[in-house]
């Protein structure tokens, strides 16, 4: 089991590395766009980034994921795959840009409350560059090239960065710099990056596969953009009912909750190959439920960081105007942790190959969020929309595990799992009611507070013996050097090649061995 959670955080640190970056650059950027930007314009230029999402999961029909199910299936040519889902992707994002340009004042009135078709367009372009980019990204995922990964996005970033500055600080370009830095740099991405695979692909799909994979892919896109929408909706609710500001605020609070969204990506980006290469269903079943648990733990950690430092978090990053953006972060958070484990659960579901049970689940949770979006957002504001969202993931989450027991039971360990939900609301609630809500005093509390949260799991015996024998050999200096040496050794594979995910290699194995004192562990 402890194979299964090693290959995991490796792959997924791997596809989510150049994510932190990203991440990290843009929240101290912040400050910066916080000055040159209006919470008008940022609220405009996020709703447009929200909207582009939402298109690209329509355009994509669910291909991308069909593609991740058909690869390893027994009996697909994976090559036919591969090039069946290009041409599909393709000409599908193509030919919804080419309809849409017409529209693009429409559009943005529809969006925005006014028109502005250059914004549209832009965001148009992204529709575009986004679809074919996820799709160059998931060949790489498919091969398991963790490094070709981590170098094209951890690139894209770094030329994304510095291109959108420059388009905001020196040409004043507001909300169309942040859509044109995005999406204009990824368009030559995208280019070069089919250019690489051109051997792979085609514009003409094989008909009977391509068949087959919208049986398969189809169901999950209205799910998909169902429970996209979650965070859609609210955006289009707040600026229309609460101002554009007011969104800006949200987006701001998004932005700081991005913690919890590296942590979904990169658990997104690894977990279906992990998954799906697990053939036996007992062992898939118990692999399934204590990586479930895990991920549950490391969630709950990093929502109870972000709920209990938000203030200082925001103060320090942000402009005095976007202050008001803390009372949110916590409800997102846990909104975005909701949504995590709802991926782990949507996988079960890949593997019975009954996707259309998603749609019920997320169509529920859709209902649920306007009618909370619409009661609450009048009154509360962003805060109104941040339990519409928690709400939301929990209505999509209780249905998704319903409908997964019915049809692929996995023994969930309810009791460890309770541990991690009440350890981490009784902290967040203990250092709202008690610790200060400013000065250095009140965030050095907090964070010790926050700190506290693991020796809290141990005290309350969340480990088994097992895992409390294995972690303390794994982190006793002789482990953590020889896990350091072997991946330093990894080697890139060839141009092509694809390759399991990465192992450490034997020599870790044989430090734990010589430091373990229990037989048979």
């Amino acid at each position: 089991m402890f194979e299964y959670l090693r290959r995991l955080a490796t792959t997924g640190a791997a596809y989510t590395a150049s994510s932190v970056v990203s991440k990290l650059i843009a929240v101290f950027l912040l400050p910066v766009y916080t000055h040159y930007l209006t919470p008008s314009d940022y609220g405009a230029a996020e709703v447009m980034l929200a909207s582009v999402i939402a298109a690209s999961i329509v355009v994509r029909f669910g291909v991308i994921e069909a593609i991740l199910r058909f690869y390893y299936l027994a009996g697909e040519s994976p090559a036919r795959v591969v090039s069946t889902g290009f041409a599909s992707l393709f000409w599908g994002a193509t030919i919804a840009a080419a309809i849409a340009l017409p529209f693009a004042g429409p559009i943005s009135e529809a969006l925005l409350r006014h028109e502005d078709a250059g914004l549209a367009r832009l965001a148009i372009l992204g529709l575009w560059t986004l679809t074919l980019y996820e799709y160059a990204l998931t060949l790489l995922r498919l091969d398991e090239r963790a490094r070709a990964y981590f170098g094209i996005t951890l690139a894209n970033v770094l030329v994304t960065i510095p291109f959108t500055v420059w388009l905001i600080v020196v040409e004043g370009q507001r909300a169309s710099g942040i859509l044109l830095g995005t999406y204009g740099t990824g368009a030559l991405f995208v280019v070069w990056m089919l250019w690489r695979e051109r051997r792979r692909l085609s514009l003409v799909p094989d008909l009977h596969l391509l068949r087959r994979m919208f049986r398969f892919g189809l169901p999950t896109m209205p799910a998909e953009l169902s429970l996209y929408s979650l965070n859609f909706i609210d955006r289009i609710v707040i600026a229309r009912r609460a101002g554009l500001a007011e969104a800006g605020l949200y987006a701001l609070a998004v932005k700081f909750a991005q913690g919890m969204q590296v942590l979904a990506r990169g658990f997104q980006l690894a977990w279906p190959p992990l998954a799906y290469s697990i053939r036996d269903d007992d062992e898939a079943r118990h692999a399934y439920s204590a990586i479930f648990t895990w991920f549950a733990a490391v969630l709950a950690f990093a929502v109870t960081g972000l709920w209990l430092d938000s203030r200082w978090i925001v103060r320090l990053l942000a402009a005095p105007d976007f202050l008001p953006s803390y009372r949110a972060v916590g409800l997102l958070a846990t909104g975005i942790a909701l949504y995590a484990l709802y991926l782990a659960m949507v996988v079960i579901l890949g593997r019975t190959g009954r996707t259309e049970f998603s749609f019920p689940a997320t169509i529920a949770a859709v209902s649920t969020n306007v009618a909370l979006n619409l009661a609450l957002v009048p009154s509360r504001g962003i805060v109104g929309a941040g339990l519409a969202l928690v709400a939301s993931y929990l209505v999509v989450l209780v249905l998704m595990y319903a409908f997964t027991q019915r049809l692929f039971p996995v023994p969930y360990e309810w009791r460890r799992l309770a541990l991690v939900v009440v350890s981490a609301a009784t902290l967040v609630g203990a250092g709202e009611a008690l610790l200060p809500t400013a000065g250095l005093a009140g965030l050095a509390a907090r964070t010790a507070l926050w700190l506290a949260y693991p020796l809290a799991l141990f005290a309350l015996g969340f480990l088994h013996a097992e895992e409390r024998s294995r972690l303390g050999a794994m982190l006793r200096p002789s482990a953590i050097a020889a896990r350091a040496r072997s991946l330093r050794a990894a080697a890139e594979p060839t141009e092509g090649e694809a390759r399991p995910a990465p192992h450490l290699g034997p020599e870790v194995y044989e430090a734990v061995a010589r430091d373990e004192d229990r037989p048979g562990t």
